[in-house]
Formats: C-alpha cells, structure tokens, sequence
C-alpha cells in the first residue's frame, strides 16, 4: 500500500466515511445492537421499521442531524425511520434485498461489518494480547507453507519421518508414564479468543464473496440492456465472469470451505470437537460465549446459503436471456411460416401459376427418403429389447413419496418436533431433529419431512446436491441416505 491508496481510501471507502457521519454516535450502536447482540443476520423492514422508529422517539433534542438524510422538521419517527433506512443503504451501510414474497430485508453490508471487527480490535479492557496462541499459529502456517510446497522427493520423505519420530517419542513417554501435556487456563482463553474473533471474521468476509456475485449478476443486467450486445455475446461474458470467480483464489477457497463445511464428515467432526469445547469451558469456568460456540455451524450456513442464492439469481437471469431469445426465435418462424401459408393460399385457386426456375442443365436430384429398386431382399435387423435402467432416485422426492403411504403420518406432530428443536438454535438439519426426538414411523417419517419444502418454503430448503444419512432405528444398524435437508426460524 502507498501513500496514494490510503488517500484514496479515505475518500472512496464507504467504511471510512461511514465513520465520518455525523449521525455515526448512534447510527453504529443501533446497527450493532439490532443485529451483531440480537445474532441476526437479515431483518425484516417491518420489523426494522418499528424498532429504528423507537429508538428515534428517545433521541433528545440536537442528537440527530436531520439534513443527512433529507428530512424534514416534524416529521414522524416512521416516517424519519423509512428515510434512514433509505440513506444508509445509498451509502452502502445496508443491503436491501426482497424475499420470496415480494417483502424488503435488509443485513449489514460487507463494509459495515468490517468497521466492526475493526472496533471490536479496538475495544479496551481485553483478557490480553495472545501472543504465545499468535504467534503458534504463524508458526504453524510458516512450517505448513514450507513442507506442502517442497518438490524434492527426499526432503518430504525426511520431513514426513521426522514428524512421525516426535509423535512415536510422545506416544512412548506416554506408554511409560509420563503426564502429557495440557495447556492451563490462560492458555485455553488466549486461544479461545482468537477463535472466536477468527469466526467472526469469516462470517463478515462471507458478504463479500456474496458481494462478487453481485456484481456479476449487476454487470449481466448492465450488458443486457445495451442494445448493441446480442444474447450470445451476454452469456458468454456471464460464463467468463463465473468462471473466473470460481478461478480466483478468493473462490477457490471459498468453495473449498464450504464444500467441507456441507460434507458428512466435516459435520461430524465439527460437532464432536464443539461438544467437546464447551465441555472443557464449562469444567474450567472459562469466560465465553457458550451459546455463539454452539451456533457457529449454524451462522456459517446460513451466510454461506446467501452467497449460493446470489449464485443463484445469476443462474436465473442467464436462463431468462437465453429463454428470451429462444421466444424471440420461434416468434420469428411463426410469422415466415404464416406468411407463406396465406401466399399458398392466395394461389391455390389459379390454373396457372407464374413460378418457378429455368435451368439451361439438367438437375440432380437427390431425395432423402426415396426408395431404390433393388433385386436382393431386405433384410430386417432383428429387435433386441434390453431392460432400461431405472429412473428413480431418493432425490425426487415427490416420485418417491408416491412409493409409500405416509397418509397415517402427523404432520403436524412432525413440525412441532422441528419447532422444538428450533428453540435453541438458528438453523438444524434433519439429521439433528431425529436425533433429538425420536424417529417413530421409520421411513414413511423421514420422507414425511420433505413435504414440509412446499407447505413451509420460506423455512425449509435443500442444500445443493449434499446428501447425509439417516439412522433408522436406535441401534444405528440401519441407515438411508437422503437430501440435505437445513430447517430455519
């Protein structure tokens, strides 16, 4: 960075001028409270409205300054509210976007939430600086880097022999009778800090990778509306614009994470050391955020789900401009076809009819479909029926539900069981909801659970083409592998 790109921060950077507003000393708190202390990641305006309109109705006099936001003397607080949320989404403190229904939701755009990761650094009065945790860590990414780019052959040998030889050192002491080594309290709160700043870090950095996708779909829009681009020339800059996030090293390791984030064992792997943390902060009496360390999964897939839906919106409108064109197309074949009916029309009942071609050579003419007279018998290639392979798949859910009578099923009993377990967190799978409740009907049940995608769409959704398996009796001897299937609130 030099000297030229701070000042041009300074001026550009929607971050910085968010602090430079005059409206900043309560506009930030009210941000911070409404969202960062409440956990939510979306809000609805109706439900924004009414919460920003009474914070303005305990503001006194001279704490607002009303001609930031172009409002005028008297007006009421819903009016001054829906204003503010106006304002602040022109200079990109918030991003507006409409639901399913048609409704507005806003979040906290990407440049809000690195302002606060920025204050939280800032905060006063931290447990201390983990320097010990830090620099491990640099350590370790140091050592990582060195071994998993070396390309001769010996070297990785003697590094993977050497790493093998201290754990066998340490598995020996152990064997022996030796205390193994346990980090002390300090040390598990300098690294637990650090944990979760880091978490909060990733779920901020997921608004800008959602931000990237953004900008693609705004860009196809912008491409669209050019008169001179034709269609192919739109979707192809679509597929190059794609491609080259998917290609960049911000979206390869987005999907990498994400791609483990989904996966089966990834999942199990990250519950059990969950489990297993809040355990050891709860026998040490260790300072944190339990219920935050309990719903990380949760807000990662939640954010994560937002960037797939900007992915999403791109897809559509690709679909849309090819479908328009495909319309366009046939359009213009039914308007030739017609007009050569109606010249065959007006010609039908004329005797002699002024067309044609004169050639001074004869022609050749070639007929696809014409049969030739031959001497020999035509011999008829015998029928070879074969079995064709099935069709169906768990996935198609609604094929499959046709395969099982799940009339006797409570539908009603199954989404409170979903409710239920909602209470305590974000989001939860299907796979958690029968694990803590029962599973009663078997298979009938677990495919009862999938109609729920229709009668509660605004709450139920399968992610992507990730599968997990579901248990079928309590003895885990019996499972079937099924749709991610991710309820939310």
């Amino acid at each position: 960075m030099t000297s030229e790109h701070i000042a041009f921060l300074i001026q550009s950077s929607p971050a910085l001028q968010m602090l430079r507003l005059r409206n900043a000393g309560w506009v930030l708190p009210f941000l911070y409270t409404a969202f960062k202390e409440h956990r939510k990641m979306v809000i609805k305006e109706e439900q924004l409205v009414p919460l920003l309109a009474e914070t303005l109705g305990t503001h006194a006099d001279g704490t607002e300054d009303l001609e930031e936001a172009r409002i005028e003397f008297g007006e009421d607080e819903e009016s001054r509210s829906r204003k503010y949320l106006l304002n602040w989404v022109q200079k990109r403190i918030l991003q507006d976007f409409p639901d399913t229904d048609g409704n507005t939701n806003y979040q906290l755009s990407a440049y809000t939430e690195k302002v606060f990761q920025w204050m939280q650094n800032l905060q006063a009065g931290q447990h201390h600086v983990g320097t010990e945790s830090r620099f491990k860590m640099l350590f370790a990414s140091l050592r990582d880097m060195v071994e998993n780019t070396e390309d001769d052959r010996e070297k990785k040998l003697q590094i993977l022999k050497d790493r093998r030889a201290e754990i066998d050192k340490e598995i020996k002491a152990i064997e022996l009778g030796v205390a193994p080594q346990r980090y002390s309290n300090a040390q598990v709160q300098e690294r637990l800090d650090l944990f979760v700043k880091l978490c909060y870090e990733l779920i901020g950095d997921f608004r800008e990778v959602e931000d990237n996708f953004k900008q693609i779909h705004r860009n196809i829009v912008e491409q669209h509306t050019k008169a001179e681009q034709n269609k192919g020339a739109i979707v192809g800059f679509a597929f190059e614009s794609y491609d080259a996030l998917r290609s960049s090293n911000q979206g390869k390791s987005f999907y990498a994470f994400w791609d483990f984030l989904i996966s089966r064992n990834g999942q199990e792997d990250w519950r059990n050391l969950t489990e297993q943390l809040l355990l050891l902060v709860e026998d040490r009496a260790l300072e944190s955020d339990t219920n935050f360390l309990q719903n990380i999964k949760s807000f990662l897939l939640e954010q994560g789900k937002s960037v797939y839906d900007a992915n999403d919106k791109m897809a559509e409108k690709l679909s849309r401009i090819i479908t328009e064109k495909e319309i366009a197309r046939h359009r213009r074949l039914r308007q030739q076809i017609s007009s050569i009916k109606e010249l065959v029309f007006d010609l039908m009942d004329e005797e002699t009819i002024d067309a044609g071609l004169v050639v001074e050579e004869a022609a050749e003419i070639k007929m696809t479909m014409d049969r030739k007279l031959v001497l020999e018998e035509k011999k008829t290639a015998g029928v070879l029926k074969q079995p064709v392979a099935a069709v169906e798949s768990i996935a198609d859910v609604e094929r499959f539900n046709r395969m099982l009578n799940t009339s006797f099923i409570d539908k009603k009993l199954l989404w409170e069981k979903v409710e239920q377990v909602l209470q305590h967190k974000q989001t939860a799978t299907l796979k958690e909801i029968i694990e803590a409740t029962s599973l009663d009907n078997g298979l009938a049940e677990v495919i009862s659970y999938y109609s729920f995608l229709k009668e509660k769409a605004k709450r139920v959704q399968v992610i992507g083409s990730a599968v997990e398996l579901i248990p079928l009796n309590k003895e885990a001897t019996k499972f079937v592998e099924v749709p991610y299937l991710l309820f939310s609130k």
